[in-house]
């Protein structure tokens, strides 16, 4: 192959719709990672039944559903979503779901509700409406009285989803997480607020990572492809779309959902 044939073939990798041959899931592994639903019940319930259906296609021997954060707040259902992912256990599918930012919030709230200004102003209203919960000020009593009450009314199995979130998962070439990566830093040397919170430097670096990091957090209108990363926000909350990114062997393809 000349070398102007090879470099469109990588520039193809990289930016086309099939990965470069070096971003590969597991063998016999599908792989399928969920974008931002923030509090959109309707449209996670509706890409669940898609994820159910895509998956009894090729018969491929190990199935993985990754959940990228950003499960409430905003959107009007924060606590119908929590209750649709605790509870989801569809036979011969392995789901981890990763915490995000505003995971991290609410359960700050839950431990220091007076110090919850930050999640309230960034939906964390709609997330306490969802369970029932209104809120008169952000002033100190009426945030601990909201907190008290939601301490109070979170279901056992909510509390237990929140607790046992993990920060990152590597499959293959691909390592997920909600925001992204440091440059420079190995993934065990990670700080969390990072996989949390990151944009700059994660989104402007030009270099590489040991793997393609898929990630949520900074919304688009449809998936960004770069060489290092892959992020899957399409907007549910402000635009009505909820997507999936679905990778086996060295290929990607996405599912969506998105409002009528």
């Amino acid at each position: 192959m000349s070398n102007e044939g090879g470099l469109l073939a990588l520039l193809r990798g990289w930016f086309g719709g099939v990965s470069a041959k070096r971003w590969r899931a597991p063998p016999s592994t599908r792989l399928y990672a969920v974008g931002d639903i923030h509090g959109r019940d309707d449209l996670l319930e509706r890409l669940m039944a898609r994820i159910l259906e895509d998956g009894r296609s090729g018969a491929p021997e190990r199935r993985v559903v990754v959940f990228l954060g950003d499960y409430v707040d905003r959107g009007p259902g924060s606590a119908d979503v929590l209750d649709l992912l605790a509870g989801w256990t569809p036979p011969d599918i392995q789901v981890v779901c990763l915490k995000g930012n505003h995971e991290a919030m609410m359960m700050a709230f839950l431990a220091e509700p007076e110090g919850g200004k930050r999640w309230i102003a960034s939906g964390g209203l709609e997330a306490l409406a969802s369970y029932g919960i209104t809120l008169a000020s952000t002033k100190g009593g009426d945030l601990r009285r909201a907190g008290e009450a939601l301490n109070r009314v979170l279901p056992a199995h909510h509390r237990r989803f929140l607790e046992g979130l993990a920060l990152s998962h590597v499959e293959g070439d691909y390592c997920f997480v909600h925001a992204g990566l440091r440059p420079g830093r190995a993934l065990k040397d990670q700080d969390a607020d990072d996989l949390l919170w990151i944009r700059k430097p994660f989104l402007t670096f030009e270099g590489t990572f040991p793997h393609m990091v898929v990630h949520g957090h900074t919304p688009s209108r449809e998936p960004v492809i770069r060489p290092h990363r892959l992020g899957i926000d399409t907007g549910a909350w402000t635009r009505g779309m909820l997507t999936c990114v679905v990778l086996e062997g060295s290929e990607r393809r996405f599912l969506s959902v998105k409002d009528d």
